[in-house]
């Protein structure tokens, strides 16, 4: 407001001057100039000056302000109001955006020192687990150093002969000294060459072993706990929506040779208790025992196939391979065992490319086989033009969901056999001749009734790791210690659960 007031001061007081001359004929304004000695004063009981001498007082008021107002110290002498305005603005503005930028760019700055703290703290673990890495190469080398063998025969330089005869003369003596010499620097290059050869040539053996020396594992364990759980997950919802659909009569079951069939091979695969109980009992009201049955069927149909080498791989060949890998897995160290594994299985289906979709169909065919099997068993009657005990009626229902779980499995039987060296897992059910155990297995219905009675069915998969503890030289099979941890137990279904559906 100072610089405004200062900048209209002079039209404040030539208004000021004109209305006193108008109204008051007494006034007179008296002030004292700097620039020059007569005064000013400002009286009213005077009579009026002249006019000459009141224009010429006003002209000096006038000159004194002019002054002022255009002095070169003042920061405001040739703005305009609004010019002052427009300025204040844009400082106000570019205040605000300074301070906007500073609340920016600390932000930025603590961004950045997080990042730099846990860039430090992964640069330290990476800097010890290679520091790990490097000791167990070294300690691997120094041990197939120890186990390395000589390469070559010792020879000896052939001797002069001392006692010759006196008719040789001192020329013939020169010759065969000459010879004996040369042959022995020959012999020198020649072990000095198969030294060097033997020493490329072991450490060419050693960078080749040290391929199968790696413990890195593309999957953790959690993550092949989890494939498990969720196979289990569609196991049951396939079992569920499937047996959901049916309807059931006792007197319904046919007297055909498919139904022999059936039941000779549903016995076979879940036993003659099981199929016994199917068969006699009537599901009309309640299917959860179909359910269980036809989860137990899947789970053993994913186990079978899972514990071979390859799936779809012809049988005998894949017994062969079967075989290696189990007797190196006891006579080799774990890390070589499974190099191996990964490698052939890698190959194999390198060299037949449509062998994993063969194994998907190979898979979906067996359990829509085995699950129409069970349907004929329990009395299963047709709701439709296809019936759902037929393996069409199967698989134009549920083929989809079949097929998700065939390829759930085969591509967690990749993963098992090629992206883990560390260990070996394999996905397990219980045998229905067994005898419960807690420590190995879950009864699925504990919590309601006291686990008793024989083992009807598997209703869930369970894991297992198998490792070698001992050292990296071969040992006797004797020697070998294995660690054997349950990661999921298998989940069963015992005869005590007929006291849940039948309490009296």
């Amino acid at each position: 407001m100072l610089p405004i007031a200062n900048l209209h001061i002079r039209n404040i007081y030539d208004t000021a001057v004109d209305f006193l001359y108008q109204h008051s004929p007494t006034f007179t304004f008296s002030a004292q100039s700097p620039h020059d000695s007569h005064p000013i004063s400002l009286n009213t009981k005077q009579p009026a000056t002249p006019d000459q001498d009141l224009i010429s007082r006003e002209c000096a008021l006038r000159e004194r302000l002019d002054a002022a107002c255009h002095s070169p110290t003042s920061s405001i002498a040739g703005l305009a109001p609004s010019s002052m305005r427009r300025e204040l603005d844009v400082t106000k503005h570019e205040l605000a955006k300074s301070r906007s930028d500073v609340v920016r760019l600390e932000e930025r700055c603590k961004m950045l020192e997080r990042t730099l703290k846990e860039t430090r703290e992964l640069l330290r673990a990476r800097d010890a687990e290679l520091e790990k890495m490097r000791r167990e190469r070294d300690k691997e080398r120094a041990m197939a150093e120890r186990r390395r063998s000589d390469v070559g025969p010792h020879h000896q330089p052939l001797p002069v002969p001392k006692d010759l005869h006196s008719r040789h003369s001192s020329l013939d003596m020169r010759i065969i000294s000459g010879l004996a010499n040369g042959y022995s620097k020959q012999q020198t290059n020649e072990e000095r060459a198969l030294s060097l050869a033997g020493s490329e040539e072991e450490r060419a053996r050693i960078r080749s072993s040290e391929i199968y020396m790696t413990r890195t594992d593309s999957w953790s364990g959690a993550q092949v706990l989890q494939a498990v759980h969720d196979i289990n997950s569609e196991i049951l919802q396939f079992a569920a929506s499937a047996t959901e659909l049916c309807t059931f009569d006792r007197d319904s079951r046919p007297s055909s040779s498919r139904s022999v069939q059936a039941m000779h091979d549903t016995s076979s695969r879940l036993g003659p208790n099981l199929t016994r109980i199917l068969s006699n009992r009537d599901h009309s009201q309640d299917p959860i025992l179909v359910q269980l049955a036809l989860q137990g069927c899947v789970s053993i149909c994913i186990t079978r196939a899972l514990s071979s080498f390859c799936i779809g791989f012809p049988a005998k060949s894949d017994a062969v391979l079967s075989q290696i890998y189990s007797r190196m897995a006891i006579a080799e160290p774990q890390p070589t065992s499974s190099k191996w594994r990964a490698l052939t299985h890698k190959h194999i289906h390198a060299i037949y490319p449509t062998l994993a979709e063969y194994a998907m169909n190979d898979l979906c065919d067996t359990i829509l086989r085995w699950s129409s099997d069970i349907f004929i068993v329990a009395g299963c009657l047709s709701y439709e033009t296809v019936s759902s005990t037929s393996r069409d009626g199967l698989r134009l229902r549920f083929g989809d969901q079949v097929r998700r779980i065939s390829k759930s499995v085969t591509r967690l039987a990749r993963v098992m056999r090629e992206d883990i060296m560390s260990t070996c897992f394999d996905v397990i059910t219980v045998n229905q001749s067994d005898t419960y155990d807690s420590n190995g297995m879950s009864d699925a219905f504990g919590d309601y009734v006291p686990s008793e009675g024989s083992i009807l069915a598997t209703t869930e998969l369970g894991l297992r790791c198998t490792t070698r503890l001992r050292g990296s030289e071969p040992l006797e099979a004797h020697d070998v210690t294995l660690e054997q941890r349950m990661l999921l137990q298998p989940k069963v279904v015992l005869e005590s659960v007929l006291e849940v559906l039948d309490p009296r």
